[in-house]
This record gives C-alpha cells, structure tokens and sequence, in this order.
C-alpha cells in the first residue's frame, strides 16, 4: 500500500543510565552510528523526520534535522517525546496527519515499517497502531494520529498518566507483526552487552 503522509520522528531523549550515560544513538555498530541507520530506514519512509531530545540541541547539527524537545518537563518519559513530535507536525507539517515514532537505539528497524503499521490500524479500524516482534510488543514503535495530541496532552499534564500502554488502550490499537527470527527488527541497545550483540548480528545481516 501507499501509506499516507506520515512523519518520522525518532526518539532520542533518554538518559541512558545502563550505558553510563551520553546518547545511545551515537554508538557504532559495524562501523556506522545506530542514528545513521535509523534515519538511513525512516527517511524513505516518511515525509519529513525529527529528533526528539532533550539538552543541547547541537549535539545533532550534523544531521541538519530539526530537534524538539519535550514539552512536559523532568523527562516525563516517550509519552512527552510524542507529544512534542505530535505538536510540531501540527504547527510546521501539516500535510502530515500521522506521526511514526521509532527509538534511536533500534539498528535494525524494517524498510516496511510505516507501511505495515498503517496497514495494521486500517484492518483493525482503530487510530493507533504498534509493532510486535514474536512475543515482544514495541509501544514507542507506533503509529499516531496527529488528531490525538490534545487528548495526549491531557492524559499527560492533568493525569500525569505516563504508561503508554494505558493511554493507547483508551482509543484502541493494531498490532503490527514481524517475526523476531533470525534478527530482532527492534533488537534495541541499552548495555554495552547490547551492543557487543547487536556488532555480532550486524555482521551476520551483512
């Protein structure tokens, strides 16, 4: 299918405290940052990509992509990463009636990956979709409505709900499927076991 306009905005906001800190986006796996391949996967995928992080913001000039930061403060979690991507679709693409989200430390997302969650939420008639691998659901791996972002706002400031899994049940959500054999399309890197596996599959997917 021809999946509508969707933004890409690739969540890199974290603190990475299991790896000692810095962005997890930045480390290399077989020789190229994971952040280079996540923008490598999303940008033929989408009509536009952003970065969601908190900080300074020039940490990233090298990728010439605009930076949102959260809007809610003392990093209220993926939710508000969302939100602040849901916001600038609004305000600066608004073409864009969908935003995908998708972690910085995935090196290996699919090059189906918007089609098949858009594919997921139209069978399902639901307005949100997320993507599961074997027994692994993804919720940050997802489809959002941009009509949604004032809802989301209010489950965040006034409910202070954080759980995204909580808030996505509340409007109904597809389940996109991918297998997790032989490698993991949303294997993530949060040690530096992690990344000693992911440079091992790396080289295997070459």
């Amino acid at each position: 299918m021809t999946a509508p306009p969707t933004l890409g905005l690739v969540l890199a906001g974290g603190l990475a405290r299991r790896m000692g800190g810095g962005d997890k986006a930045r480390i290399k796996i077989g020789g190229v940052m994971i952040l280079q391949r996540v923008l490598s996967c999303l940008t033929p995928q989408c009509g536009g990509i952003i970065i969601n992080a908190n900080g300074d913001p020039q940490r990233f000039a090298d990728t010439g992509l605009p930076v949102v930061a959260d809007s809610v403060p003392d990093f209220a979690g993926p939710l508000a990463g969302i939100l602040a991507g849901l916001d600038w679709a609004a305000t600066h693409a608004p073409q864009s009636e969908w935003l995908v989200s998708a972690p910085g430390d995935c090196p290996f997302l699919p090059n189906d990956l918007v089609a098949r969650l858009h594919q997921a939420r139209l069978a399902a008639g639901t307005p949100l979709a997320c993507a599961r691998s074997g027994e692994w659901r993804h919720p940050v791996v997802a489809l959002w409505p941009v009509a949604l972002r004032e809802d989301l706002r209010q489950a965040l400031v006034d409910e202070g709900l954080h759980k995204i899994e909580i808030w996505t049940a509340r409007h109904g959500i597809a389940i996109a499927e991918w297998p997790a054999e032989p490698i993991d399309p949303f294997f993530n890197v949060n040690t530096p076991e992690d990344a000693a596996r992911a440079e091992v599959l790396a080289a295997r997917r070459s």
